[in-house]
């Protein structure tokens, strides 16, 4: 049976500069980084943000952006925090799509290697709700 999601892994071109990313935007703490040990096909670190285990792994950069994304929940009232946190780091933001009352706020940004992330501060359910209005 699933118990949920492990880990969630994105490769790299530089491992410096994506813990600026996650350190700064998400808080993330740093709690491995493998030097140049490598037990699996790169150089790689692991953080926490939340109760989520991230990792980055050196290697090619997406050679092309899409809307394939992870979204991190975020309460309203820290939304303008992430938005001034994403904004300093200087990373591309792209317009939220439309939304209808009710679904929650989003920040839509990419990372420095074509990742695409989002803050957002609804829940499923608050969707799910928000939808059979129609």
């Amino acid at each position: 049976m699933i118990e949920g999601i492990s880990h969630v892994t994105f490769i790299v071109r530089d491992l410096e500069l994506a813990t600026k990313f996650f350190k700064q935007i998400f808080e993330a703490e740093e709690v491995y980084s493998s030097g140049d040990n490598t037990f699996s096909i790169s150089r790689e670190k692991f953080f926490m943000i939340g109760e989520q285990w991230i990792a980055i792994m050196e290697g090619e950069s997406l050679p092309t952006r899409t809307y394939n994304h992870i979204a991190f929940k975020i309460s309203e009232a820290d939304f303008e925090t992430y938005k001034s946190r994403i904004r300093r780091l200087g990373v591309d933001f792209i317009p939220p799509r439309p939304r209808v009352e009710g679904e929650g706020k989003s920040l839509y940004f990419y990372d420095f290697d074509n990742h695409l992330f989002e803050i957002h501060t609804g829940t499923l359910s608050q969707r799910l709700e928000r939808y059979k209005m129609k």
